[in-house]
Formats: structure tokens, C-alpha cells, sequence
């Protein structure tokens, strides 16, 4: 009777539904064998796995990693990238180039060093400002197509992607597209935060490019170049710990150029700058003398300060040194002549 009810309900339940009612209706005596599906479900893969599983021992790992979403501005930079990049690569190889950006995804950091096909070439980038790293891989299919653009191969012929190292006047070649690339890049960012890109080392083997911990999460970019029949790809691998600098500014949604200034507010806040009362003073001698000395001063005490009227009188505001100037009057007041400092004016205080 339980078999049936069992088999009646089973049009009505779920797979994993079913693999959990025949686990409890095993015998507990004997060893229980997994079948592929039931370890393909433990695991969270299967043969038509998309990269949207999200169930089995792959979520748990996963969910260790730092989805880009959290920095919606980055979709914002990569599209301005892309559209200077289309601009300027026209410019560098004299022909129609089309880019395109793939898609946008979160890695960790030794997951993509392992993953690279070889040959490439893979260029260590510096951000100056953010004094970090961050890399770029430029594809095979991409270098030979660049060096046949620039050498003046000929439209439609095959290419044949080899797998032996690549010669100096590729490495140049490329190393030339890699200036020009990061030119954009360094422009891209300059909305978000003014950063300078700068080519530091070009490497063939991945471990000779660690720039973080295999752990680390980081943000992949993957590029796609076409120029007619030929073309390639650009991956562009930025540790979150590189915009770690930035990062406030990247979890902003902005909308314009302006990426989120708000000059109302701008307005009144140097409107109430300028408008700001502070009091300043004008230090005529300064005199040492020990506590006890100070302890025994009584009214009618004469002090001795070592000054003239000549000499130059600092005038400050806090602990912060204004400008220098000669005592005088000015009318009943007495007043200062401002002579040098911060102030290059000559006005009377």
C-alpha cells in the first residue's frame, strides 16, 4: 500500500522531492549507493548547467563571492570604454573595428589565472592613484589579427594561431595597442575618479602575473574585437581590492556626466564658506617664562616683551599662520598692514 501511495504521488512532487522519499523508504540496514543524478543535485551541476545553478554544494561555494552588481557604475564605465575604444583602435589600425563588451562577471582571482588559453599574452597594469594592479589579457586570435592589420596583411585570409612564442615585433605591436587601450581606460574612469592607467609588464605565463591571492575576488570584463573577418578578445581582470579606493563611488547609481554632483548643494555650501565668521589675531611678541613665574603674576605685574613697532606682527587664525604685517592706525583703530603671506592683496585689518 505505502508503494502505491508512493507511486500515485509521484506525478505530483518534484524530482528532489522523490529521491527524498526513496531515501527514506530505504532499508537503513543496507549501504545506500548514489546515483549520478542524486550526486549531480548534491553538487549543484547538471548536464545542461548554464551558470544559473544555484542549489548542491556549488551554491554554498559561490555565495563566497562578491557579486559586480553591488557596483552598478562599473556597467557605466565599461560602456563608455567601449565606445572610446571603438574610436580609437579605427584610429590605431586604420580599419573597421567593432567592439563589443560580452559580459560582466565576478571570479576569483586564481580560478581565472588557471583558466587563461595559452598562448596569450597577459599585461600587468598599474593604476597610479589607487597604487594597485590589475590585469589585461589580450587573446591569440587578437594578436595575430593586430599584427596582420598593422603589417598590411591581406582581407580574408586565414589565420593559424600557433603556439610558439611570440617574436619581438609582436610583443611591440601589441605593447603599442596596450597604450592606446589603457589611454581609454584611464579616460573612461575620469567621470567616476581622475586615475592614470600605466603599462608596467607583459607576461606569457600566468604565475608570472599574480597580482593578489588565488582567493581574492575580483571583477572580470570580457571584451569582444571584430574587425571584418578577423578579431578577438580582451579580458580586463580588476581585483576589488584595486577599487577598494573607490568603491563608494562605484555603489552609486548616477545618472549623466556629472555622476552624481549636486551643484544646488555646491552652491550653498560655498555661499555659507564665504559668508563664515572667523576670528583672527595679531601676535605682537611672544615671552617664555617658567609655571612658577606665571603662578606668582598679580595684578599690576609688568611684563618685558623684546619688540619694537618696526618688526613684522604674525596674524593668525587658530594655529594656522595667515600673513605677516606692520602694526599701525587707522583712525581711532589700530590696525595691520598686510605685507606677504598666503594673502598676495595689501588690505588693512
Amino acid at each position: 500500500m505505502a508503494d502505491q501511495a508512493n507511486g500515485a504521488g509521484d506525478g505530483e512532487m518534484s524530482e528532489e522531492d522523490r529521491l527524498a522519499a526513496e531515501w527514506a523508504a530505504a532499508d537503513t540496514g543496507d549501504s545506500r549507493v548514489l546515483n549520478q543524478n542524486e550526486i549531480d543535485s548534491l553538487l549543484g551541476v547538471s548536464t545542461e548547467d548554464d551558470g544559473s545553478n544555484k542549489s548542491g554544494i556549488r551554491a554554498i561555494i559561490n555565495s563566497a563571492l562578491v557579486s559586480y552588481e553591488r557596483l552598478p557604475m562599473l556597467e557605466v564605465v565599461f560602456d563608455r570604454l567601449v565606445r572610446l575604444l571603438s574610436t580609437s583602435l579605427r584610429n590605431f589600425t586604420s580599419d573597421n573595428v567593432e567592439i563589443n563588451l560580452d559580459n560582466i562577471t565576478s571570479v576569483r582571482f586564481g580560478d581565472y589565472l588557471n583558466s587563461i588559453p595559452l598562448p596569450a599574452m597577459i599585461n600587468v597594469v598599474k593604476a597610479e592613484e589607487w597604487e594597485n594592479y590589475c590585469l589585461m589579457t589580450v587573446d591569440s586570435a587578437l594578436i595575430y589579427s593586430i599584427v596582420d592589420v598593422l603589417l598590411g596583411g591581406r582581407r580574408g585570409a586565414a589565420l593559424r594561431i600557433e603556439g610558439r612564442p611570440y617574436t619581438t615585433i609582436e610583443r611591440n605591436l601589441v605593447e603599442k595597442m596596450m597604450h592606446v587601450i589603457l589611454a581609454d581606460l584611464s579616460a573612461a574612469f575620469d567621470p567616476v575618479s581622475p586615475v592614470t592607467f600605466r603599462f608596467d609588464r607583459m607576461e606569457t605565463n600566468p604565475r608570472f602575473a599574480a597580482i593578489a591571492r588565488p582567493a581574492n575576488a575580483a571583477i572580470l570584463a570580457r571584451f569582444r574585437v571584430e574587425m571584418e573577418e578577423r578579431g578577438g578578445r580582451i579580458e580586463l581582470l580588476i581585483p576589488y581590492a584595486t577599487l577598494e579606493p573607490v568603491r563608494e563611488l562605484l555603489l552609486q547609481m548616477f545618472m549623466g556626466e556629472k555622476f552624481g554632483r549636486d551643484a544646488i548643494w555646491e552652491t550653498h555650501l560655498a555661499t555659507a564658506l564665504w559668508n563664515t565668521e572667523i576670528e583672527i589675531e595679531a601676535v605682537l611678541a611672544h615671552a617664555t617664562m617658567s609655571l612658577s613665574d606665571a603662578m606668582n603674576l598679580k595684578v599690576g605685574t609688568q611684563i618685558m616683551l623684546d619688540c619694537t613697532p618696526d618688526p613684522l606682527v604674525q596674524v593668525r587664525c587658530a594655529d594656522v599662520d595667515l600673513f605677516n604685517g606692520r602694526m599701525g592706525r587707522k583712525g581711532s583703530n589700530i590696525a595691520i598692514k598686510v605685507e606677504n603671506g598666503r594673502f598676495n592683496s595689501r588690505r588693512d585689518s
